[in-house]
C-alpha cells in the first residue's frame, strides 16, 4: 500500500531523522515547516534515500488559515495517510516570566496549532480507513516543574488530546502514538543546564518507528524515562514544591 507521511516541524532534529527513516522505506513525505529553503534541501535528501515522493510544504502552527491547503494537498495522495507532529517551542521559563506574551506562541506551537490541524485531518483518515498519527509530547508534560511549566502545560494538553484522538481513530482502523522524549540532542536543548542521558535524534526516530509498527499507545524515549518520570510523578507535593527540578 502507498504510504504518505506529512511531517509537521520537519526541520527539527528529531523530525529530520524520522523523515530519513520513512523515506528509506519508500514512503512519500510532505515536509511541513516555515523554512522552505531548508525543506527543499531535505526533500532532495529524502528522495536520494528512497522516498517515493518528497515535497516541501509551508506550515506555521500560528497561522491556521493555511491548514486547509495542506489537507487538500494530502487528499491528492492515494493510499494510507499518516501524520507526525514534531512542532513545538520552548523559550526559557525566565523569559516567559519577564514577558508573559511569549505564552501565546508556546501554546500555538506546542498545542493548539497541531491540534487544529489534526482535527481537520481526522475525517480524511477515517474515510481512508486507517493511518497513523505520531504526536510528540514530552516528559515535561508529566508534572509541572519550576523550570518549564508553561511548555510542560502545553505538552500535557497535547498528550491528552492525542489520547482522545486515539480513541476516535481506532474505531476507523487508524492509530495514534504518543511519544514522550526525555533529553534529546536538538536545538531546543542545546546549552540548557542540568542535561543528562541525552539521546540522539536517530535513536528517537528508531524508537518511534518501532512503536508505529507495534501500534504502541504511548512510549517514553529513551525507554528509561518511563521509570524516571514514574518516580517524579510520585514525589509528594510538599516535598516536590521544595525541589529545584
Amino acid at each position: 500500500m502507498n504510504s504518505t507521511w506529512i511531517i509537521l516541524g520537519a526541520t527539527s532534529s528529531m523530525a529530520r531523522a524520522f523523515a530519513r527513516a520513512v523515506a528509506a522505506e519508500g514512503a512519500a513525505v510532505l515536509l511541513a515547516g516555515r523554512d522552505i529553503d531548508d525543506l527543499m534541501v531535505m526533500a532532495i535528501d529524502c528522495r536520494l534515500r528512497g522516498a517515493r515522493l518528497a515535497e516541501p510544504v509551508m506550515f506555521d502552527a500560528r497561522k491556521p488559515g493555511g491548514f486547509a491547503d495542506l489537507i487538500e494537498r494530502m487528499e491528492k495522495e492515494e493510499g494510507e495517510l499518516n501524520a507526525a507532529v514534531f512542532v513545538g517551542s520552548m523559550p526559557e521559563q525566565s523569559a516567559i516570566d519577564e514577558d508573559p506574551s511569549l505564552i501565546d506562541g508556546v501554546i500555538a506551537d506546542s498545542h493548539t496549532g497541531p491540534v487544529r490541524f489534526l482535527q481537520m485531518l481526522a475525517p480524511l483518515m477515517e474515510a481512508r480507513g486507517g493511518g497513523t498519527v505520531v504526536g510528540v509530547a514530552s516528559v515535561a508534560g508529566d508534572r509541572g516543574r519550576l523550570g518549564n511549566y508553561v511548555y510542560g502545560s502545553a505538552k500535557a494538553g497535547f498528550a491528552t488530546y492525542l489520547s482522545g484522538l486515539r480513541n476516535r481513530l481506532t474505531r476507523a482502523g487508524g492509530h495514534v502514538v504518543t511519544v514522550k522524549p526525555g533529553f534529546v540532542d536538538t536545538a531546543m536543548t542545546w546549552g540548557l543546564p542540568g542535561m543528562f542521558l541525552v539521546a540522539t535524534p536517530e535513536a528517537v526516530a528508531k524508537d518511534i518507528l518501532t512503536a508505529v509498527r507495534k501500534r504502541k499507545n504511548t512510549i517514553y524515549t529513551p525507554f528509561f524515562w518511563r521509570y524516571i518520570m514514574l518516580i517524579i510523578r510520585h514525589i509528594p507535593e510538599p516535598i516536590f514544591k521544595k525541589m529545584k527540578i
